[in-house]
């Protein structure tokens, strides 16, 4: 498949991708990352790899469109757990009193 990352035009394959990845340790996921194999990489690291050029000349957004097209699983931002509604102690103890807790 052609595609184009850092204006720069790039034959990709599924199998030239995990040839490429092959024996790379995948750094800590933060952001945006793509599973190959059985292993979780960072966009970014990926797109290093198969490209050879700097981190800072791509976009995750290019290459996460080159990875869905070759078919790889790709995952967004993880997103952070929703605070749980905080109660006083009086509150607890009201509710576990059979007390209905108004806040």
């Amino acid at each position: 498949m052609r595609c184009v990352i850092a204006r720069f035009p790039f034959d990709l394959t599924k199998s030239g991708v995990l040839a490429s990845m092959k024996g790379v340790k995948p750094e800590q996921v933060i952001g945006e990352s793509v599973i190959i194999g059985r292993r979780t990489y960072p966009l970014k690291q990926v797109g290093q790899v198969i490209t050879r050029q700097d981190r800072r000349d791509f976009s995750t957004g290019e290459v996460l469109r080159a990875m869905t097209q070759l078919g790889f699983t790709c995952r967004g931002v993880p997103r952070a757990a929703v605070p749980t509604r905080v109660i006083s102690p009086l509150q607890q103890a009201s509710a576990m009193l059979g007390i209905p807790v108004t806040v």
